[in-house]
């Protein structure tokens, strides 16, 4: 799954400090709600991937490696993709992600708002001025 496929889902689980002001959990939190996605967080509000209520389409790790990789594995939920903020990644969370076929990407929900957004979720790509 690429960046733009993943800003067209429209259920986000974000895992990390979504509470606090000076993290970027926080800040994907907010954006992504301002933006209409549906989003639901895991790390300080909710304790595990299996507490979200609803359907999952995309995990979002803004956490410690050794956390994400503990929640991946307690879940027992479906999603469709992981996102790996930078930061988030580790060779235990790609073996696991690939043994298990799980799609995911490195890469950051903000730049793909800002590459993709319209104002209310997603979403046409605003190309780049060359």
């Amino acid at each position: 799954m690429e960046l733009h496929q993943v800003m067209e889902q429209e259920s986000f689980v974000i895992v990390g400090d979504t509470l606090n002001t000076e993290k970027y959990a926080y800040r994907i939190k907010q954006a992504m709600t301002d933006q209409g996605y549906r989003v639901q967080c895991v790390g300080t509000e909710l304790a595990s991937i299996n507490d979200v209520t609803g359907d999952i389409d995309i995990i979002d790790l803004c956490i410690r490696p050794d956390k994400g990789l503990a929640l991946l594995r307690d879940c027992k939920k479906k999603y469709r993709s992981v996102v790996i903020q930078p930061g988030a990644s580790s060779e235990a969370i790609v073996s696991y992600l690939n043994e298990n076929d799980i799609p995911y990407i490195d890469g950051c929900l903000l730049l793909g708002l800002n590459l993709y957004k319209t104002g209310n979720g997603y979403k046409q790509k605003s190309e780049p001025s060359l």
